[in-house]
């Protein structure tokens, strides 16, 4: 029993419990909890951006061919690209297939539009490519680590681990400096963690308390399908995936349950990041890889966000008695694919991003968005779970394409107990 108490998936699993009964019983006292996730969610966030330069130098540095980093970031793009299509068209798939708009003959002029203006400015340009290009580049150096962009804090890391390395004998110093300090960094997120069970049920307590069961409401089909889409996407597709590559997809869930539970509790992926890395070296991945792959995967990887994007467009023409041509379908499939990649660090990303999208499909009406608000925290939470399992597969497919992974040692790690994470 006291092995038990000590575990931070028994934690963790304990305060899931109590946060749903505090947000049920006390809803008020449940919604006073938020800072206690929002509080968590800040303070990991607060140690991504040195914690992913450190670990992509000091991979960089740690590898003699700085053609295989850049061939790995190239692989890495590559399969982003196929497994997002696959997720994209899973969500039209079973919109089509289970239909979870019919029959609810919304009329949209009864709509309050004035919910979505938080999110109009944003959408307007977030199918913009050359601005998600320009974004990729910081206004300065330390500008990258002040907003916490990953992809600009990777942009930073590989021109910096590339000087390093080809600066030879000159700078092994600052690559050895750069190494002790990731050791630093991985300390403090070690008593961060320990704070997880306080964080899961603030935002558990909050949740249920502020929204409570009800609120899925009419719209319940559409939040069972989405988990149903993303469960069948984990389990076939990516199982599928990590079958070729000579491992077990149950096996991975058990060994990042504890992740996975801080990930349903706040709805957030970027709040596990660094524990997730930490977890895929100790498992047999080099680091070059799972440094690389990961922050690229935050934001070209969102697996849940590209199902969550078809499905909800679908949804909304079916609530809304739109019909969608075969043409329309293409054009929401293709333009997904652009606006999913650039998700990551975008407030409001799901409605903003989904508001894009629709911009580009007039057939469909843009205030049908008012219909999935209401559901979006619910919807969320398996979009993080998602976008975080997808990222963890690709790189372990990427590590065993490229040679990058201790096969044994990740078997052994795989097979063994899991739980507890250790130094």
């Amino acid at each position: 029993m006291r092995i038990l108490c000590r575990s931070l998936f028994c934690q963790v699993v304990v305060a899931l419990i109590l946060g749903a009964i505090i947000g049920v019983f006390w809803p008020h006292f449940g919604e006073q909890l938020k800072p206690l996730g929002d509080g968590f969610i800040k303070l990991i966030k607060m140690i991504i951006a040195p914690l992913v330069f450190c670990v992509v130098v000091h991979g960089i540095c740690g590898s003699s061919d700085l053609k295989k980093v850049g061939r790995v970031g190239a692989k890495a793009l590559l399969y982003f690209e196929i497994v997002t299509t696959f997720a994209l068209a899973l969500g039209i798939g079973l919109a089509y297939l289970f239909a979870p708009g019919h029959g609810m003959n919304v009329d949209t002029s009864s709509l309050d539009a004035s919910a979505l203006a938080p999110y109009a400015t944003q959408a307007e340009h977030a199918t913009d490519t050359i601005s998600f290009l320009m974004r990729i580049i910081p206004k300065t150096f330390t500008d990258a680590f002040a907003s916490g962009d990953i992809l600009q804090v990777l942009l930073i890391a590989i021109l910096f681990g590339a000087a390093i390395a080809v600066m030879g004998e000159r700078g092994r110093p600052v690559a050895a400096l750069v190494s002790q300090l990731s050791h630093v960094f991985f300390k403090i997120i070690g008593f961060i963690v320990r704070l997880a069970p306080l964080g899961v049920l603030g935002a558990v307590a909050f949740t249920v308390g502020k929204y409570g069961v009800g609120t899925l409401g009419q719209l319940s089909m559409l939040v069972v399908l989405f988990y149903v889409t993303c469960a069948i996407f984990v389990v076939v597709i990516l199982g599928l995936i990590l079958r070729l590559a000579g491992f077990n997809i149950f096996k991975l869930l058990a060994y990042l349950r504890e992740e996975l539970l801080v990930v349903l509790g706040t709805a957030s992926s970027d709040a596990v990041l660094p524990q997730v890395m930490h977890k895929l070296e100790r498992m047999g991945v080099k680091s070059t890889t799972v440094g690389l792959v990961i922050p690229t995967g935050y934001s070209f990887n969102l697996d849940g966000f590209s199902i969550y994007l078809t499905l909800a467009a679908v949804f909304i023409a079916q609530a809304t008695n739109t019909a969608l041509s075969l043409t329309d379908l293409i054009t929401i499939l293709a333009i997904s694919m652009l606006t999913s990649k650039g998700a990551h660090g975008v407030p409001g990303s799901a409605i903003v991003i989904l508001a894009a999208t629709l911009s580009a499909v007039p057939a469909i009406p843009a205030i049908g968005l008012v219909l999935v608000l209401s559901v979006d925290w619910f919807m969320g939470i398996a979009r993080a779970l998602t976008n975080l399992i997808g990222n963890c597969v690709g790189t372990i497919v990427i590590g065993a394409w490229e040679g990058d992974i201790d096969r044994q040692q990740a078997h052994n790690t795989l097979n063994g107990p899991t739980g507890t994470n250790k130094d």
